[in-house]
């Protein structure tokens, strides 16, 4: 009986999300609709920030429904100093479906309206593929090894539509994440994968670089995000039923330096291996902190 009700609440929750998202839908499709066939850039502007505003009302309704339907508690230290005429480029851990709604409460209203890289097949993803094309939200389409040997003159192209859908983010400040990693985090992969770090697997450089090479000049700062669920990565379907979410978010808010915008990724060997070494110490520093709070809550010391 527990986990009929227990499941009986998960798919009330996931009817209010779904709810929400509908509500949001119709709006947010018309005014996308008229943004692709205005003409004139200022007017196209200011429906790019409607959008938005629209989005941050989206987010708050699933920030409440979380907080107060659900049973989330989110920690979140270094946010204070970003603003919501900024633009920033945002790396993050990857742990669980649940990361994108921790970013989402986390980051709305406090900086502009979050934008993330969506695997290309997502674009069908019921409602949501649609309104994520509407949001303005950079579609990624990767080329594994294997096609790219059978079809070379693809190589590149992946890069090439990541680097064209950032463009569009110059004219209205912009949070752009990326999860670097490419891939949720599991033991198993970080086995397969043979990746040097305790909690983390090895980052991928190819769309954090062409998002610095698109709008690098443009960006107030780098903001390093690191997701630590203390007690256990929590499954989506988990929150929707009412398991308690703890989850501490560590932001920090590092130097865009010139070199990282001026390199070029694809044909520079040297920035690319030197790209690769600094993202490498970048995760070093995020396994520490992750591995950090999890022992310091095994020990009682984090609330």
């Amino acid at each position: 009986m527990t986990r009929f009700f227990r499941n009986i609440r998960g798919v009330v929750f996931f009817a209010g999300l779904t709810a929400n998202t509908i509500f949001w839908f119709i709006p947010i499709i018309v005014f996308a609709v008229v943004k692709l066939l205005m003409p004139i850039p200022i007017l196209r502007r200011a429906i790019t920030r409607t959008l938005m505003a629209i989005g941050e009302n989206w987010v708050s309704v699933n920030v409440w429904l979380m907080r107060y339907a659900g049973s989330v508690r989110i920690e979140s230290h270094g946010v204070d100093g970003l603003r919501r005429d900024g633009w920033y480029l945002i790396i993050a851990n990857h742990q669980t479906w649940v990361d994108i709604f921790i970013l989402q409460a986390t980051f709305n209203r406090r900086a502009p309206f979050l934008k993330f890289f969506i695997k290309q097949e997502l674009i069908w993803f019921p409602f949501l593929g649609v309104v994520w094309w509407a949001m303005g939200m950079p579609f990624m389409k990767r080329f594994s090894p294997s096609y790219l040997a059978k079809n070379p003159h693809m190589k590149g192209k992946d890069l090439e539509m990541t680097r064209r859908a950032c463009e569009e983010f110059r004219d209205t400040p912009t949070s752009v994440l990326n999860f670097i990693e490419g891939t949720r985090f599991s033991e198993q992969k970080r086995a397969d994968r043979k990746s040097p770090y305790n909690k983390l697997l090895q980052p991928r450089a190819g769309g954090f670089a062409v998002a610095l090479s698109s709008m690098g000049e443009l960006f107030n700062s780098i903001v390093d995000v690191t997701l630590v669920y203390p007690e256990n990565t929590t499954r989506f379907w988990d929150l929707c039923c009412g398991q308690d979410v703890h989850v501490i978010v560590d932001v920090r808010e590092r130097q865009l330096e010139r070199w990282l915008v001026n390199g070029n990724y694809e044909s520079d060997r040297v920035f690319r291996k030197d790209l690769h070494s600094w993202l490498s110490d970048v995760w070093k520093e995020k396994d520490a902190v992750i591995v950090r709070i999890v022992k310091e809550k095994r020990n009682g010391d984090v609330s």
